[in-house]
């Protein structure tokens, strides 16, 4: 995939190394030192600068610890290159957007970070949920080891498997845009577990789908795709298949469990928006019959 070389987006935050309880036992300490003060007759001002400092150099200390003398880490490569396709979604988004909405876009975060990450809308997460969309504050939340995951766990490799995940993540981004994600979560509050199911597969399909429009109108308008790079995002939605991942784990393959499509599901509609581009097939997923997914 061609991406080096190209501008980031501007709409990246990087948490990687942060620790987060060690920031909340920090806030205890701070509480803890206020009263020692209190009670001592020092001033309690004082003290809570005195711990802060103390905490700031703890804290440093400890994002270096992921890091080489020279600051760097071993995914600052593909945190680059998320950066990168970051951007190229945001150009690609904002020109599309409006022409088929008649509505500005409203640019996504993404957020990088390892191991744990507080979300403003979606609580706190760890790195086991893979990567995700949050609503609540429109960002895209990457611990950047799921892309190792994907080359062994999930016999994905390829630079654009992992463009095609950060673009299905902004799909979902798309949705919430149109209302779409809010439409969906207001009817499975009247559906049975079943029927509620099949319309998150849907919906994940639609992302799918948006992912491959999106990699459709950025290979038209900057050439991002070399040999080999639409085998190895399809490879990565065939990964991701319910019934591929229930497989792999030693389970039955239940069909009314599925919550994103099947590997074949996911390849097709990936395929479609990737083959044409058209945002007109948007709803093709949802006027369906379900068996015909």
């Amino acid at each position: 995939m061609r991406w080096q070389g190209r501008e980031g987006s501007k709409n990246v935050e990087d948490r990687r190394g942060l620790r987060g309880p060690v920031m909340g036992g920090g806030l205890l300490i701070v509480i803890i030192g206020a009263i020692f003060a209190l009670l001592s007759g020092a001033n309690p001002l004082q003290v809570m600068q005195q711990v802060g400092v103390q905490l700031q150099q703890q804290n440093a200390g400890q994002l270096a610890d992921d890091a080489d003398p020279h600051g760097q880490r071993p995914d600052d490569t593909l945190a680059e290159f998320s950066s990168v396709v970051f951007k190229d979604l945001e150009d690609v988004w904002n020109s599309l957007f409006p022409e088929h909405f008649n509505r500005p876009y409203q640019m996504p975060g993404l957020v990088l970070y390892d191991g744990n990450v507080e979300t403003r809308g979606c609580g706190v997460a760890g790195s086991a949920v893979g990567p995700f969309y949050c609503g609540g504050d429109s960002k895209v939340y990457i611990d950047l080891s799921f892309f190792n995951e994907l080359q062994t766990r999930f016999k994905a490799p390829g630079e654009f498997a992992c463009a095609y995940v950060i673009a299905h993540e902004v799909g979902h981004h798309v949705q919430n845009q149109i209302g779409w994600l809010e439409k969906v979560q207001r009817e499975q509050q009247t559906l049975s577990k079943v029927e509620s199911n099949r319309l998150l597969v849907r919906l994940e399909l639609q992302a799918d789908f948006l992912a491959g429009v999106w990699a459709h109108h950025a290979q038209r308008m900057k050439g991002i795709l070399e040999s080999g790079d639409v085998e190895s995002g399809l490879r990565a939605a065939a990964a991701v298949g319910d019934d591929t991942i229930m497989r792999n784990a030693g389970q039955r393959v239940v069909l009314d469990a599925f919550t994103h499509g099947s590997s074949e599901q996911r390849m097709k509609w990936f395929s479609l928006g990737l083959r044409t581009g058209d945002l007109n097939h948007l709803m093709d997923m949802f006027e369906l019959p379900y068996d015909e997914l």
